[in-house]
């Protein structure tokens, strides 16, 4: 029910114990673990040898400002580039979010990370932290762009997860900083920042991760935290019956349920079924905060595990890898250019 974050660049003696307590199904990696893809491996090797194939390795790869491994791994342009494309050619820009979810998510697997927490839907409607990591301010075009995506990590034998449920995009603060309201009502929120998730359920998007915004019309609670934003709107209205992730339950907007425990439970019995714990330093206190409690479901975490891949070499030669990192690299330099 837990995915829990680590220290270093390679597992400490101590962090065994942790990834071996039954209530942790995963571990989520940053820069922080990362030296070069050779590192990269022995690390994903070492938590393997631990867990197994059915553990959840993740890691947040989106491209643009959200990228954690660079040196090695194709620079992502953001998705805005795609959406600024859609303008000029809509039927390119299509193409190009398939093409950049099938690099971001072989890159990954070809390492044996099974999961990326992309893509974002959120509409770039101001926010500080969202920005450039959208697509688009028009619903419409981020769920065609959002659709694409999905399409284009699952054909790379990744499980996709839309992200910020039920949106982050229309308000300006960063969660990770500063608690965050959202006053519209329900309504205004259907008819606009819902409409890409809709879209991304539709194709077949395995996850969604809730934000830690309050929208105090529908719920005083964060949605993370809320029962209505979960089990009556996502599970209920938008007929989603796949995995929920919380945001970091380190971030700032988080901490209206109280300390680490606090949160952690907070988010299980509002129906997320796993859990981000992205600092090493609050990990004991969150699994012993759910010490006990069943587990999140076998078949829902494998649902997240990705399928078998190519190795590095592999992917350097294929033709068409190779295609889409240059289309993608003219995309950035274009975006450049027009900036």
């Amino acid at each position: 029910m837990l995915i829990v974050g680590i220290e270093g660049t390679r597992l400490a003696e101590h962090e065994h114990a942790r990834l071996l307590a039954p209530e942790v199904s995963g571990a989520i990696l940053f820069s922080r673990n990362y030296a070069d893809r050779e590192q990269l491996q022995v690390l994903v090797d070492s938590i393997r040898a631990l867990r197994g194939a059915a553990f959840v390795i993740c890691v947040d790869h989106e491209g643009g400002p959200v990228q954690r491994f660079r040196e090695g791994f194709t620079r992502l342009p953001p998705l805005k580039r795609i959406g600024e494309l859609y303008h000029r050619e809509r039927d390119a820009a299509v193409a190009m979010a398939e093409m950049h979810a099938i690099v971001m998510a072989s890159e990954l697997r070809a390492c044996d990370i099974d999961l990326s927490f992309a893509p974002v839907v959120d509409l770039a409607r101001g926010n500080r932290v969202i920005g450039e990591r959208a697509f688009d301010s028009d619903p419409q075009v981020v769920a065609e762009l959002g659709a694409a995506y999905v399409r284009g990590m699952r054909l790379a034998g990744m499980a996709a997860t839309l992200k910020h449920y039920p949106g982050h995009g229309s308000i300006p603060e960063d969660t990770h900083l500063e608690a965050a309201i959202d006053p519209r009502p329900l309504a205004a929120i259907r008819d606009a920042d819902l409409v890409p998730f809709v879209e991304g359920i539709a194709v077949g998007a395995e996850a969604v991760m809730v934000a830690h915004v309050t929208y105090p019309e529908v719920d005083r609670a964060a949605a993370g935290y809320s029962k209505i934003w979960i089990d009556d709107v996502l599970r209920g209205e938008l007929g989603f019956h796949g995995v929920v992730f919380s945001d970091d339950v380190g971030m700032a907007a988080a901490e209206s349920a109280g300390g680490i425990g606090g949160r952690v439970t907070a988010h299980l019995d509002a129906g997320c079924d796993l859990v981000l714990v992205c600092a090493s330093a609050m990990v004991d206190a969150a699994i012993a905060s759910v010490r006990g409690r069943a587990p999140c479901a076998d078949e829902k975490v494998r649902t997240l595990c990705g399928s078998v891949a190519e190795g590095w070499q592999a992917l350097r030669d294929n033709p068409q890898h190779a295609r889409y990192v240059a289309a993608l690299r003219d995309l950035a330099t274009s975006g450049a250019a027009s900036a």
